[in-house]
């Protein structure tokens, strides 16, 4: 049988500083087919080429990946500074208003880091734009130098709500994950439950409360090592099992017979 399709959502880059691509992390590919079960595609993020509404059809879920630009603050109503960073408004266009389609639908999603501040914008939330710079803070973004294997190296622990989702996920209170980001929640969005924060308070793990669908998004990257990683792999293989049961759910035809 054909697996069911994860959209996974680009990001845009130059080629050698001037051809451009949309391209997703070979991580992201690998945990969506060897740890989720499902096909990775790739995604075009722009609405000049790609619409909501086909995305919603031609895949059973997404993964809502990483990326070095951040969600515009004009989407939270609030000023662009020097702080906010690189932007990628076209990924804003595709990604704010597939997150709420597919909660409205039950088509499941997971977000990850700028995919998890996603997530909290689509719903209303707003962002910092530098969380190393608030009081008590630690300094959360990707080391500079080193290894890939340095850069995701655990840094830091992760507590979950007593019972909450995440906890019954994982099977344990506390995890230690990576983390490589700079921005991070500042207000909630309506419905979005933050189920886990890292040592210094930042928001790191949460759900869409009330969505009749698989929307869970933690701030760290789960895709390293997504196959031998003890967060990873549970995390990744309850994403497969959500889109497998809506693809069956919607008499998902085999992928040949999409075109």
């Amino acid at each position: 049988m054909a697996r069911p399709v994860v959209g996974i959502i680009g990001n845009q880059h130059l080629v050698n500083d001037q051809y451009p691509t949309h391209a997703g992390g070979t991580m992201n590919s690998q945990a969506v087919s060897e740890v989720a079960g499902c096909l990775p595609l790739v995604i075009p993020s722009d609405p000049s080429i790609v619409s909501v509404e086909e995305l919603l059809e031609a895949c059973d879920g997404f993964l809502l990946t990483g990326g070095r630009p951040n969600v515009h603050p004009e989407e939270y109503g609030e000023a662009e500074t020097e702080k906010h960073g690189a932007f990628d408004r076209a990924r804003d266009a595709i990604a704010l208003p597939l997150v709420r389609a597919c909660v409205a639908r039950g088509q499941p999603f997971l977000g990850v880091c700028r995919g998890f501040q996603e997530v909290n914008v689509a719903m209303g939330g707003a962002l910092h734009p530098e969380i190393r710079e608030l009081p008590g803070r630690m300094n959360h973004r990707m080391p500079p130098d080193g290894t890939l294997e340095e850069k995701f190296a655990l840094r830091h622990k992760v507590s979950f709500t007593d019972g909450g989702v995440f906890h019954r996920l994982m099977g344990a209170r506390e995890v230690m994950t990576n983390t490589l980001h700079g921005q991070g929640v500042k207000r909630p969005g309506q419905r979005f439950v933050v189920d886990g924060w890292a040592e210094d308070g930042t928001p790191e793990a949460a759900y869409v409360a009330g969505a009749p669908g698989f929307t869970l998004a933690v701030q760290w990257h789960p895709e390293y090592d997504a196959a031998n990683d003890p967060v990873s792999r549970p995390l990744f293989e309850a994403f497969g099992d959500a889109v497998r049961a809506f693809a069956t759910a919607r008499g998902a035809a085999p992928v040949a017979a999409r075109a």
